[in-house]
């Protein structure tokens, strides 16, 4: 275990005296998207000649790392992600990043209890409020467990961080070592692509199934941002929101008046979110916006905080589903891609909400190197990694149709998803599912 840091709390410090701090063998936690420092970042990678083995703990990096970027053979510095980013995936390929799995909601009771003090923690804030706090903007996640686990507390402070409302979301300046002046830098954005054929098909299975006063979870992607588009138009009004992400199509939403939280059990007339991710527009929605509350993920995403709320709607995205009804979201084999974030735990959720509904959707084939697969299949490639159990599945989307697994035998389950199959890849389905078992020969299905 390497040794603590002490300094005088609250000093102000630059980057480059910050970064002096680390020693080899350290482990350091930058937290969470948005929260990720940048100053600190540079001036570590600058020191990379001087170190060795310094281990960085994160989430979601929207942007591009130098101590990543500039240690191509991973001797210097090593990367542990929570939550893989399309750039975090990238150096995964490239044997610069491991994940850590997990159920996105327990990150703070794994900081708490499993893992030991974090030699350094560095974390991008708002400047420091009326009262003292440096709030944590549209990143609340786990980021008060880190602190508290943390022997050096370092913030980097962002004049254009938005100043987003919450309970525990920020580090009160008694508890800080540390702080470093940011430069002004634009928060990272992610964009939104234009939703496909596919997308609108399977938005309108499902907005069918929201009712007036239904409570959102919207995943990340392509798929859910288009129910959001299609939402916009069905005549769904009261629609309250407790997510994980908050998403920019949840702020059209709300932007369109079609948002109250009116009919929510808790945290009525807020949306409630932990992390935040997407467009200029939306952080500036958010900014010191006392209708959206950003909270700790260990209170949006458990699903006995998530059932209170009646007629809970989770819809997110998955990439592979077998004809039992396991689903894997998160890897292509042994390639992991994302994470598991809070995909279970939603889906438990809803299911445990007063009329509740989880979806999980996606388009029936992809490409890969050319050969168009199925994603519905009798087996889950080799590696994959299962997401959400057979027994947890509910509402299954293609742009061939929905199929609901809650009560099925194993059997309605093949037959069911064969349904919502590619046509070109049904009768092969299946062909294989009677010479496995899963259906047997001479019983008839309705």
């Amino acid at each position: 275990m390497t040794a603590a840091v002490s300094a005088k709390r609250a000093t102000a410090i630059t980057a480059a005296e910050a970064a002096a701090l680390v020693k080899s063998g350290m482990w350091l936690d930058y937290g969470f998207g948005m929260g990720q420092p940048d100053l600190f970042d540079r001036a570590l990678a600058a020191r990379r000649d001087e170190l060795n083995d310094v281990k960085i703990r994160s989430a979601l990096t929207m942007k591009a790392r130098p101590t990543q970027d500039s240690d191509p053979q991973g001797a210097h510095f090593h990367w542990f992600s929570w939550h893989f980013s399309g750039y975090d995936r990238a150096r995964h390929d490239e044997g610069r990043c491991n994940y850590i799995p997990m159920n996105f909601g327990e990150a703070p009771d794994y900081y708490r209890r499993f893992i030991e003090p974090v030699d350094i923690v560095v974390l991008k804030t708002c400047p420091m409020d009326a009262d003292g706090v440096f709030n944590f903007g549209g990143a609340a996640t786990y980021q008060r467990a880190t602190v508290e686990r943390a022997r050096c507390v370092i913030v980097e402070v962002s004049e254009t961080m938005p100043y987003c409302h919450g309970p525990d979301n920020g580090v009160h300046v008694s508890e800080v070592d540390f702080v470093i002046q940011g430069d002004g830098e634009p928060i990272p954005v992610i964009g939104n692509p234009a939703p496909t054929d596919v997308d609108r098909k399977v938005a309108e299975q499902i907005v069918g199934e929201i009712a007036h006063g239904a409570c959102l979870q919207i995943g990340i992607g392509g798929m859910p941002n288009a129910v959001c588009a299609t939402l916009k138009d069905s005549g769904v009004r009261d629609l309250g929101i407790h997510t994980e992400m908050m998403s920019d199509g949840i702020i059209s939403l709300y932007e369109a008046g079609l948002v109250t939280g009116a009919r929510k059990t808790i945290d009525r007339g807020k949306m409630v979110y932990t992390f935040a991710a997407g467009s200029q527009r939306q952080y500036e929605v958010l900014n010191h916006n006392s209708e959206a509350l950003c909270y700790p993920v260990d209170y949006t995403n458990l699903p006995h905080n998530i059932m209170q709320n009646a007629g809970v709607v989770s819809i997110n995205n998955t990439t592979q589903i077998d004809l039992q009804g396991q689903a894997a979201s998160e890897s292509d084999g042994h390639r992991h891609l994302s994470g598991t974030g809070g995909q279970l735990q939603f889906v438990r959720g809803a299911y445990a909400s007063e009329g509740g509904k989880s979806f999980l959707c996606m388009s029936s084939t992809y490409d890969k190197r050319g050969d168009r697969r199925s994603r519905i299949v009798l087996n889950l490639t080799p590696g994959n990694v299962v997401t959400t159990p057979r027994t947890d599945t509910m509402y299954v989307v293609t742009e061939f149709g929905m199929v609901n697994l809650k009560g099925k035998s194993v059997a309605e389950r093949a037959k069911a998803l064969i349904s919502i199959a590619h046509p070109d890849f049904r009768e092969g389905l299946e062909r294989q599912a009677r010479e496995h078992g899963l259906m047997p020969k001479g019983l008839t299905l309705r």
